[in-house]
This record gives C-alpha cells, structure tokens and sequence, in this order.
C-alpha cells in the first residue's frame, strides 16, 4: 500500500476517534520535564542499553563486556559498576539487547554469530548461546509472553523459540530492509535502507502490508497496547501505523540524522524521540512536544525503566541517567 505523501499531523488521530465525555478520562501522569542525575562511565562507546524498572539495574553494552550498575550509581557521576560481564570473545561487540518482559532475562547480540541469553537474578550469567548464521545482528524483537525472540539480519529474520532456546525459523526478508525489527499484535514489522516498512503476520509469515517511504527507517517500536507502531525515520520524522486499521500519519522531524532511537513509556501516555544529540519527548495522543534535551554528544541508543522513572541515554563514552519528573 503506497503511503500518501502529503504532511499529516497529531488531529488526524484525534479525528478519527469518537468524542469521549470530559468526566470520562482517565488522566495519565505526564513528565514535564528531564532531571540529570548521573552519568555511567563505561570507558568505551554504549551500543546498547537496558534499565530494569523492578531492580532500576542499568546494562551498559559495547565492545567486550556488559556493565552492571545499581540504583546507586544512577546518581553519581564517577561510581565503579557493581559487575563487569566480559564476553567470550573480547572482540565481539554487543549493538543491541533487550529485556524480557518479567526482565528475569535479557538477549543481547551484535558482531557475533550468537545471541546470549543471560539470566540476570540473583547474579548475571550466561544461560544459553544461540548459534546464529549472521555475522551482524541489527535489531530484537520478544512477544509479549517472553515465547518468541526475533533477531533481524541483512537479507533475513531468525525466529528463536527462547523458553526451549532452539530456531523456529530463518525467514528471509528484503536486503536492504532488515535494520530494524518489532513485533506487535500479530504481526512483525521490518524496516531498513531501501526505505519500506513492511508488516508480516506472525502465522504466515507473508508480508501484509508495505508502505512506501521517501527515507531510511532506523528505528522501529509499538505503544504499550500493540495498537500503534511508530517508524523512525533518517529526516528525523515518525511515521505512524495502526496495528489492526489503515490508518497512518507522520509527525513532523527535526532534521535529517544517521541516529534515531524510540521508545515508549509503560504507561502509554508518551514517547521518547532521540534524534542525534536532541532527545525529545511526545505526548499521547496528541502528538504535543513536551519537552526537548540537548546533549553535548550524538545519542546512540536509549532506554525508558518500565515504571517510567529513568531514561538512560548511551554516548560514545558512557551513558546519561535521567529522572522525569512528574
């Protein structure tokens, strides 16, 4: 399905949903603003970053180790971590990882021909290693129910069963459209350099949709009731996708940007939008900027607590620990 070109904004949503009487709605708690408490000093670049917001466990990912960092060091500036994870081979280079939903867990890959599954309580440690056929891994993806991890490579798609850790599936998918990778409802969604978002059901594995895009998409995440996916794209905007409906708008970008990272909060109420060293945040569902951060350095990659207490941002020599404030 060709996507419309002209510009869309934030009244589109609000248009198509019936009006809700004012006595009716539920208020969500909106940030207001962005509190530096801290800084994490990783000594090397953060490809990757995961925040626990059961334990507020910060896991910073790069070249060699993962760093482990407790709440404690979330508000210090120079604050050695509680552990160093060092990989089996020291030049192996973790690009992404994930927390399963329970966060018991997290998945991490990159430069490597694996993918670690790492038990993180009481101690972290290595529960499996997943033999994977790339050398490269971009983007994962967990189902809900923690079943199903997708690991996004050029040209294809592994599908892992994690409760059993074995391959379900090498699905391939467009060469150029692999960077990034989410699943929501029943579909997957794929993206990449040839500037096409791609939806896939889950059961088939055939593409549902596609819509066709005038820029690189570099990110890929959904809202926390896996209505909504957003797209972000290399001019810096986001597009917009209902899950289930053809309905779809963009909002508009700052510039155009090599880095662009989303993330949703739990409690639905807003996003956080990275865009090189800029980190904005949008309310939902009216698209409204509430705020936006400078940061001296290009943001590489980001991560919001699940109790929507901490963003922590990594650079290329440590990583930014921020409170909202409410």
């Amino acid at each position: 399905m060709p996507l419309e070109t002209e510009p869309f904004t934030g009244n589109r949503l609000l248009q198509v949903a019936p009006p809700v009487p004012h006595e009716a709605v539920v208020k969500q708690k909106i940030p207001r603003r962005l509190w530096k408490v801290g800084m994490l000093r990783h000594r090397s670049k953060v490809h990757a970053v995961a925040v626990s917001g059961s334990t507020h466990n910060v896991y910073t990912c790069g070249l060699g180790y993962i760093r482990v960092w407790d709440e404690n060091s979330l508000h210090t500036w120079d604050k050695t971590p509680e552990a160093q994870l060092d990989l089996q081979d020291p030049q192996g280079c973790i690009l992404v990882c994930k927390l399963t939903p329970d966060e018991q867990s997290l998945v991490t890959a990159g430069r490597s021909r694996t993918l670690t599954l790492w038990d993180l309580a009481p101690t972290p440690r290595v529960r499996a290693e997943l033999p994977s056929t790339g050398s490269v891994c971009y983007s994962l993806a967990i189902s809900t129910d923690a079943r199903i991890c997708m690991a996004s490579f050029r040209g294809f798609v592994e599908v892992w069963d994690l409760q059993n850790q074995q391959l379900i599936r090498n699905q391939v998918v467009p060469i150029y459209g692999s960077r990034c990778i989410d699943i929501a409802s029943t579909k997957f969604w794929t993206g990449g350099e040839d500037t096409k978002l791609y939806s896939w059901d889950l059961r088939s594995y055939k593409i549902v949709q596609q819509y066709s895009l005038q820029y690189e998409i570099l990110s890929i995440t959904h809202d926390p009731s896996e209505e909504w996916v957003l797209a972000g794209l290399g001019n810096g905007e986001i597009l917009t996708v209902h899950t289930q409906r053809k309905e779809h708008f963009k909002v508009v970008g700052l510039e155009c940007s090599s880095q662009h990272n989303l993330k949703f909060a739990a409690s639905g109420s807003c996003f956080v939008d990275t865009v090189d060293n800029y980190i904005r945040c949008i309310e939902v569902p009216s698209l409204r900027r509430l705020f936006q951060v400078q940061e001296p350095s290009e943001i590489l990659c980001c991560d919001l607590s699940s109790d929507d207490h901490y963003l922590v941002t990594g650079c290329k020599n440590g990583a930014t620990v921020y409170q909202l404030l409410y």
